[in-house]
């Protein structure tokens, strides 16, 4: 089959890939401890269960605006407004198919070939191949975990050349926990306004941060909107991975833009999922400290269990719920004295094959050594998951 030169530019996203085969074995009958999925356990809030169930029995499932209905625009810049100090207006907003949709259209509407596109890494899976797939080309710039994972503005000036258009900045982070502080983030702003780029803040985890950190966005900064896109969701923070419905604000011509390409490719997001959204954004937010306090005591839990395992270590997260291990010690040529995998892919494929353990390998983002365990999970399974991962790096099983 002759498939186009763009769609062969990239890959399948590699926490899909875990998640589908961690699956396949659940349906075998097999007991997997699985850190795979990037989503909360907990239910979607029941008032906004039931907004959607009125929007049904309401008749509202017809087509709507294409950048989504004027209510659930309100409610989004009022919202972001409140939780994050902004200040948009409804057109310049554009409601999209979660907020892995609306990094795609603005990259498509931004990025052409040529452009160069910042990315620090450790960097969430899709940000690199969507820019890859809309011609651009992706310049990592990478984060120390002795810092947090949290990326600065020093490095950010040096990586820029005249060929770049945009900078990707995902705090808290996919899949570090990195949070950037807010003087660094307005420091890498000025770099952006200084050099003309866009700086795409991504900020699906912004209600996951732990203390110190507090709820973020840049967009809160004066003379911030000329340089400023901002991607959030409904997904994380309300929990409603599922509803498909996230966001971006912008300048009124580039929400057009997207606009006009949303025209084109889906439309408008499912009606009775935007209904359901402006419960989420004018409703009771008590879920959200529940939540947080929860995530707060397993990311306490995993942390201290993974850094006793031998030659494991990892960094306290301060935002979203992913804890991200070094596990090089572990690899060809690291210190243990015997490898265990050549890589991290391969040792996520003998974790799951042999101790039955569902994790992400750190090439996907691009961090070689180090694992992704999400810690979306219960205590009990995170501390039956820590004893596998014990079994199997103290007794190398793998090598059985």
């Amino acid at each position: 089959m002759q498939l186009t030169e763009r769609i062969n530019r990239i890959q399948i996203s590699p926490t899909a890939a875990v998640i589908a085969e961690a699956d396949r074995l659940k349906s075998l009958g097999v007991d997997i401890a699985d850190f795979g999925p990037g989503e909360p356990d907990f239910p979607t809030p029941d008032h906004i269960k039931k907004a959607a169930i009125l929007a049904i029995e309401g008749n509202k499932t017809k087509y709507t605006p294409t950048g989504g209905i004027m209510p659930l625009r309100e409610a989004i810049c009022a919202w972001h407004k409140r939780e994050l100090g902004s200040d948009y207006a409804p057109k310049e907003c554009i409601v999209t198919v979660g907020g892995k949709h609306g990094i795609f259209n603005v990259i498509s509407v931004l990025v052409q070939a040529g452009d160069e596109v910042i990315i620090p890494g450790p960097y969430w899976v899709s940000f690199p191949d969507i820019v890859k797939y809309a011609g651009g080309t992706p310049v990592y710039v990478q984060t120390r975990p002795e810092e947090g994972f949290s990326v600065k503005a020093a490095a950010i000036e040096k990586a820029i050349t005249p060929k770049t258009k945009l900078l990707i900045l995902n705090s808290p982070s996919n899949p570090t926990g990195g949070v950037v502080p807010p003087d660094e983030y307005a420091r890498i702003l000025a770099v952006c306004k200084k050099h003309n780029v866009w700086l795409m803040g991504d900020e699906c985890y912004s209600h996951f941060t732990y203390a110190p950190h507090k709820p973020f966005s840049i967009a809160s900064a004066p003379d911030s909107k000329n340089n400023v896109i901002i991607i959030g969701s409904v997904s994380k923070t309300f929990a409603m991975t599922g509803w498909r419905i996230g966001y971006t604000l912008g300048p009124a011509e580039l929400v057009q833009a997207l606009t006009k390409l949303q025209s084109q490719s889906t439309s408008n997001p499912t009606s009775i999922a935007q209904y359901a959204a402006v419960a989420a954004m004018t409703g009771p937010m008590d879920s959200i400290p529940v939540m947080l306090a929860e995530y707060d005591r397993r990311r306490k839990r995993i942390v201290e269990g993974l850094n006793a395992i031998p030659g494991v270590k990892c960094e306290m997260p301060g935002g979203a719920f992913y804890a991200f291990p070094n596990v090089a010690a572990h690899l060809s040529g690291g210190e243990s004295g015997h490898a265990i995998a050549m890589d991290t892919a391969e040792l996520a494929k003998l974790l799951l094959d042999k101790a039955r353990v569902a994790l992400v390998a750190g090439e996907g983002f691009g961090a070689p050594g180090y694992l992704r365990l999400s810690y979306a999970t219960s205590i009990e399974r995170i501390d039956e998951g820590l004893r596998r991962l014990d079994r199997f790096f103290t007794r190398v099983e793998a090598a059985a």
